[in-house]
């Protein structure tokens, strides 16, 4: 694939990214549920990562440190939906 190519859809997907983050939080600031305001996270970190790899075209070794945001995010993601199921178990 084309290197512009491989940029073009970085820009896309972290624009896509962006934008869900938004529609989350606004959907914990009329539900004020937490549930929200992680996926707002992790979506807003997923784009910073796509982001950064679309502008830095990060060497071997930065490359991990962009990726662990991808792994905080997925860790939000988790972390959200655990404790949203514990506070409806009690």
């Amino acid at each position: 694939m084309n290197h512009d190519t491989v940029i073009f859809l970085q820009g896309i997907s972290s624009m896509g990214a962006y934008a869900s983050s938004l529609f989350f939080f606004r959907f914990w600031r009329q539900s004020r549920d937490s549930l929200f305001v992680f996926f707002s996270g992790a979506f807003a970190l997923l784009g910073l990562s796509w982001s950064l790899l679309a502008l830095f075209a990060p060497t071997a070794e930065s490359a991990p440190y962009i990726y662990s945001l991808r792994l905080i995010a997925f860790a939000l993601i988790i972390g959200g939906t655990i404790s949203k199921n514990r506070k409806t178990d009690r």
